[in-house]
């Protein structure tokens, strides 16, 4: 009974924030009520206060897990590219091409993005879930920045950029992305446009 109390707690927390993520990117946050998460998770109301202490602590919950799964699977994916290929820029386009087919193999498209569906109705969220959605953009920024910076240094770029632009602007392609692979209902519209992005780079460094 006692080593299996916690792993209890454990599996209903998980589990809460397991349903309220496809909630709030199926519907938004706003439309997701504490009531239909304690039913879908089969828990009690004070169930449901003994792991968050508000609707707003859970936002930032939700969001932290969801950041901290995004980072490792690009860590995972940018990894395996670059021991495939030593070369800055061709190790950068190999792990474009994964993400692609990482996307293209989702049975039915992207479910969201987090961070978006926050941003679209910020006013509902604290300051520290709105800094987090804000630090999660910023960190895309750096994450990609640190490998166009690599580029540039053996490739110098054949068209006037700023490279900060260029590294938002996966996130650009991304975000919208999923929104028109949901309205078009085309669960390869997001692949398609990573390739593209992917194109993009290569055009501004591939060497003539």
């Amino acid at each position: 009974m006692l080593t299996g109390g916690p792993k209890k707690r454990g599996d209903a927390r998980e589990r809460i924030l397991g349903i309220a993520e496809i909630a709030i990117l199926e519907k938004g946050f706003g439309a997701t009520s504490i009531d239909e998460l304690i039913t879908a998770a089969n828990i009690t109301k004070s169930g449901f206060f003994y792991h968050f202490r508000d609707k707003s602590e859970l936002a930032r919950v939700l969001l932290a897990r969801y950041l901290e799964r995004e980072s490792a699977l690009f860590d995972d994916l940018f990894r395996r590219a670059d021991e495939l290929n030593e070369d800055p820029l061709h190790g950068f386009l190999v792990g474009l091409k994964m993400l692609a087919e990482l996307l293209a193999d989702l049975p039915s498209g992207h479910p969201g993005c987090l961070v978006a569906s926050y941003c679209y109705q910020e006013r509902l969220f604290d300051r520290d879930v709105r800094t987090l959605s804000a630090e999660a953009v910023l960190a895309w920024r750096q994450r990609f920045r640190e490998r166009l910076s690599r580029i540039e240094a053996r490739y110098p770029p054949r068209i006037d950029v700023n490279l900060d632009d260029v590294a938002d602007m996966l996130s650009v392609v991304v975000d919208g992305g999923i929104i028109l692979s949901k309205v078009l209902r085309d669960k390869d519209y997001l692949p398609r446009q990573v390739l593209l992005y992917r194109e993009f780079v290569r055009a501004i460094f591939q060497p003539a």
